[in-house]
This record gives structure tokens, sequence and C-alpha cells, in this order.
């Protein structure tokens, strides 16, 4: 990938792109959500674009014993974070999924073929993943406790994730890791909690995000 995207959503997914969860979020709540959310505001000096050519989102997965592992990068279409007296209290992020690849950077292959069909992200129907920031705790001046309502397959659980968040001089550098339970968005596909015989077959039901977002005015 030519190091794009993840998120705020913060993205990822980017995405493991991952936290405490409730249950999901009613279908005209979520779609309402997420069409005001994803509105850029124009003209709006708190809001700042996320640069989608400079940003990224990595995604890890692996087998239940840890070996295996698959890494690779999805890209962020579109989004904003909104900047208040120096510090980030809000955000949107969209992320193309569409745009998964693995870590050479490749998209026409098995795995990235299986990964996008209805075992896993189903991405044909469901080709956008969201995620909009709801609350940013500060540790100190740049370490932040981030939640959002990250939206994946039309299926939407809270996250909260550990992030580094500089504002400066007009940018903004986020730096964010989300580690996401897939079976809560009905990605089941070899997981031990819906299939007990599978024993060295089983797939971690973990998937790990590193995001890096850069926003500008």
């Amino acid at each position: 990938m030519n190091n794009k995207l993840s998120t705020n959503s913060f993205v990822l997914i980017i995405a493991s792109l991952i936290f405490g969860c409730r249950g999901p979020v009613k279908e005209a709540d979520k779609n309402k959500a997420a069409t005001s959310a994803l509105s850029l505001h124009a003209g709006d000096e708190r809001y700042m674009a996320i640069d989608t050519k400079e940003s990224t989102v990595t995604w890890q997965g692996s087998s239940l014993a840890g070996v295996n592992p698959h890494k690779g990068y999805v890209y962020l279409s579109k989004g904003e974070l909104m900047i208040e007296n120096g510090q980030l209290k809000g955000g949107t992020a969209e992320v193309n999924m569409n745009t998964i690849e693995d870590e050479a950077h490749r998209s026409n292959n098995n795995l990235i073929k299986h990964l996008k069909d209805p075992d896993f992200f189903d991405v044909k129907q469901f080709p956008f993943s969201t995620i909009a920031i709801t609350k940013v705790a500060s540790t100190n001046t740049e370490d932040k406790q981030i939640t959002g309502n990250l939206t994946i397959k039309n299926i939407t659980h809270p996250v909260t994730f550990p992030a580094k968040v500089e504002v400066k001089n007009g940018l903004v550098k986020a730096n964010g890791k989300l580690t996401i339970d897939r079976t809560l968005w009905d990605i089941r596909y070899r997981s031990g909690k819906f299939y007990g015989h599978l024993a060295n077959g089983a797939i971690s039901d973990s998937i790990a995000f590193d995001i890096k977002i850069i926003a500008k005015k």
C-alpha cells in the first residue's frame, strides 16, 4: 500500500486496529449517526481533514496459538478530527474495505480475496467501515484514551484504545493501537467460540490495528 490510511475512527481495518463492548446500536440511530458524523464541516476552524495519503492503518491476525501471523494494510477514504484549544475532542473516519492489502501490498491473492468474502468482512455487501470518536480522556499532554463507536458489517460496538496525539502548527499527528474481538462484528470464521472441533485450525478472535493519522487544516 503506498502508505495511505486505518481509526477516527481510527480507523481500521484501522483499523486491531481492541476493549469493553455494549450491545449493538440500533440501526436507525446508527445510520443517522454515520450520515451526520461523516459530513465534513467546511469553514469550521475546529475541524481538520484527515490526510488519507499520509495516514496508514496496519492490521494483524494469527492462529489461536499466535503462529502463522498475517499482516497488511487498509486505507481511509475520508475523515476529520475536531480540535478545541489545541486538544483532540472528537472526529470520524471511514475505511474503504476494498483497499485491504497484505504485507507486500498485494491485493489479488487468495488471502485478501478470502478476507473480502463473507467468511470475514463481506466487502461486496459492506464496502465501508467507520469509527466515530465519542470521548477523549487525557493521561497527559499527548497520551490519550480514545472511545468511539466502531461499525463493521453494519454492526456497531464501542471501543476504547490508547493513542498519542500531537497538535502543533495546524497539524495533528495521532498514533493508536486497537485490538478487537472480531466475533462481535459477526466474523466467526474458524473461531473457537463457535467451532469447538477446530483444534490447531482455530484462528484467533483478536485483530490488532496500528493506526497512524495525519490531519491538516
